[in-house]
């Protein structure tokens, strides 16, 4: 596994990590002996980076990872994030309910101090007014958290966040089906020194390879409730395709992969080979799937013409097809 710097602070990590959103139930439900295997899997091949929420089963996903990455040495990278709780979203935002937050979430991941805090997808005027920002730069002053950061949902959103010199990182949804990215966003982020974590590398399985239109998902995953955008931004599922778009277009894209590369891994690899990532966090339903993704990092790089074929892919046959905020 290799490593990077995480943007201008001193914290190390895996250039691939584990999304736990699905630590949570927030996929449908997940067992403690089905969380243990994917964490001990996970840190197994070299993971040292853990991205996870408040929110992310009402804070099961934070309590997991403090409960079995408190004892590892060295330490792993967690990342968790602030803002879309009850209370704060969309308008109740304060010093006071962010230092809250942030307490709670010590003491489920056992730490006296927040690796990185990241803003959870906080509206964009939120961001604009900037008033927040001074609010984690008072947490960070008082020892609460290390390094603070945002997830993110426009390339708007990301720009703003931008403007702050000491914003540590941006968290975005990049992928192969969501490439728009890299016209402004990732130079910025590159040129300021600003870490880029990316997550759902494979927007939300399709990348995989391995659905079909007639695929199910459980009634309490995201991607049976939210795939038109019912819950929450659409872009969070399927990457803002609609499902059966998604499915044709990935079955399309499986003529590109090259030998020797399953289309995750190119998927996941393509990413890595753009300057300024430094971590990708996809998710993992199995201990095997963690083991799986971890193995990207060994891959060779894509080839230039390969890159030049899937953004050809990108502007022709998907670009036109992704709905929401973008």
């Amino acid at each position: 596994m290799h490593t990077r710097t995480l943007g201008n602070s001193d914290l190390t990590v895996s250039e691939v990590g584990l999304g736990c959103w699905q630590l949570g139930g927030d996929f449908g439900p997940i067992t403690q002996p089905t969380v243990e295997a994917i964490l001990h899997s996970a840190l197994a091949a070299g993971i040292t980076f853990f991205d996870t929420a408040d929110v992310y089963g009402n804070g099961a996903s934070e309590r997991y990872l403090g409960q079995h990455l408190s004892g590892v040495s060295p330490r792993p990278v967690i990342a968790t994030k602030y803002g879309r709780g009850d209370g704060s979203y969309p308008d109740g935002y304060s010093l006071t309910h962010l230092r809250d937050s942030v307490k709670r979430a010590q003491d489920r991941l056992k730490t006296d101090a927040l690796d990185l805090l990241q803003l959870h997808c906080v509206p964009t005027e939120v961001l604009g007014r900037g008033e927040i920002f001074d609010w984690l730069r008072t947490v960070q002053q008082e020892g609460h958290i290390r390094y603070f950061g945002a997830s993110v949902e426009t390339v708007e959103e990301g720009l703003i966040c931008a403007e702050h010199d000491d914003l540590t990182s941006l968290q975005v949804i990049f992928n192969i089906f969501r490439q728009k990215l890299l016209d402004e966003l990732l130079p910025r982020a590159e040129d300021r020194n600003i870490g880029v974590i990316v997550r759902l590398p494979l927007a939300s399985g399709l990348l995989s390879g391995k659905f079909s239109e007639s695929t199910q998902f459980d009634e309490s995953d995201h991607r049976n409730f939210n795939r038109d955008g019912a819950a929450f931004n659409v872009g969070e599922t399927f990457a803002g395709l609609p499902f059966e778009t998604g499915v044709e277009l990935s079955q399309a894209l499986k003529t590109h992969v090259p030998d020797g590369y399953t289309m995750a891994q190119m998927a996941m690899r393509w990413i890595l080979d753009q300057p300024g990532v430094s971590s990708i966090i996809p998710g993992a339903s199995s201990a095997r799937q963690a083991e799986e993704n971890a193995k990207v990092s060994e891959l060779a790089p894509l080839s230039d013409a390969l890159h030049e074929t899937l953004y050809d892919f990108y502007q022709q046959q998907v670009h036109h097809h992704i709905r929401g905020a973008y």
